[in-house]
């Protein structure tokens, strides 16, 4: 019964300290984000003041364009329209 009795010591004191290691780290990660969110703030990318019109794709892209979905999809795809970005 004395093995019984160390073998749940050695359990409940393993448990608490992967407990304790587990919160450190979580709240080091936390400490972390915080500081470098402070240090180097996420960029505001500011919007376009002129809003273009998307660039049309030339007849010989956009079959090119067709024959591949038409290829990847068995014919079951289509595309009906394409843009460049």
């Amino acid at each position: 019964m004395e093995n019984l009795g160390i073998g749940f010591e050695l359990m409940v004191v393993g448990m608490c300290t992967v407990f304790l290691i587990l919160l450190i780290v979580i709240q080091g990660g936390k400490l972390l984000i915080r500081v470098v969110n402070r240090i180097a703030p996420e960029e505001v990318v500011s919007a376009r003041k002129s809003v273009k019109a998307p660039a049309q794709i030339d007849a010989t892209v956009m079959s090119i364009l067709q024959e591949t979905v038409k290829q990847l999809t068995g014919g079951k795809g289509h595309l009906e329209s394409a843009r460049k970005l």
